[in-house]
């Protein structure tokens, strides 16, 4: 699916940044520590950066998505999840729930989610409806399950959805690769930092680093 620059105009988008935390994406983080491969976060994280700094020269609202799991909201259904193996993931207060090589900037906002889903019982709708946006730029961990079902949803509410192909990463290529076909094909549009960086560029009469 195509998506016309004027869709991805500052005034227009904002950068989602999913769930770049301890515990998703560092080597000794619970997700690593039992059995995920975490090598393409490493890979990822240049690219996201860079889309970072343009989005912020640009006028590109930057929000970032927090996962806090905790005993509140520990529903038995959830807890089941992964034969349990996510039950010590992102704790509040917890490093593991503190983000990985980002940090938000003053003023920049974030949003806590307790589900994979960054709209379901969280105020992002709000926070989105409030800056105007219509386009979600969508980037972060992992692609085929806490980005896509973000996607999805931001979809269902009539958000137009950019996933980030080369800023956002999964635990297998394959399982990354099978979330770009389906969102290609049902629900946004796939783009690169490079396509984003270039327009709002063009938009806002920046420079694009090389």
């Amino acid at each position: 699916m195509e998506m016309s620059n004027e869709l991805l105009h500052p005034r227009k988008a904002a950068v989602i940044v999913v769930d770049v935390q301890n515990d998703y994406c560092h080597p000794e983080g619970a997700c690593a520590q039992r059995g995920s491969d975490v090598s393409s976060i490493s890979d990822m994280m240049p690219r996201l950066h860079l889309l970072l700094d343009s989005a912020r020269k640009s006028g590109v609202p930057v929000i970032y998505i927090q996962t806090l799991h905790e005993a509140a909201t520990d529903s038995a259904s959830w807890t089941m999840r992964t034969n349990g193996r996510s039950g010590k993931v992102c704790r509040t207060g917890t490093w593991g729930a503190e983000f990985y090589e980002v940090s938000p900037l003053p003023g920049e906002i974030v949003v806590n989610k307790h589900r994979y889903s960054a709209f379901i019982n969280t105020r992002l709708d709000s926070v989105l409806r409030t800056l105007k946006v219509e386009t979600l730029v969508l980037t972060g961990v992992a692609t085929n399950v806490c980005v896509e079902s973000t996607a999805r949803d931001g979809f269902m509410m009539d958000y137009n959805i950019a996933l980030v192909k080369d800023a956002c990463s999964a635990y297998s290529g394959r399982a990354h690769e099978m979330t770009l076909e389906n969102i290609d094909n049902h629900f946004g549009a796939v783009v690169d930092t490079n396509q984003l960086m270039v327009t709002w560029a063009a938009q806002t009469e920046i420079s694009v680093p090389s």
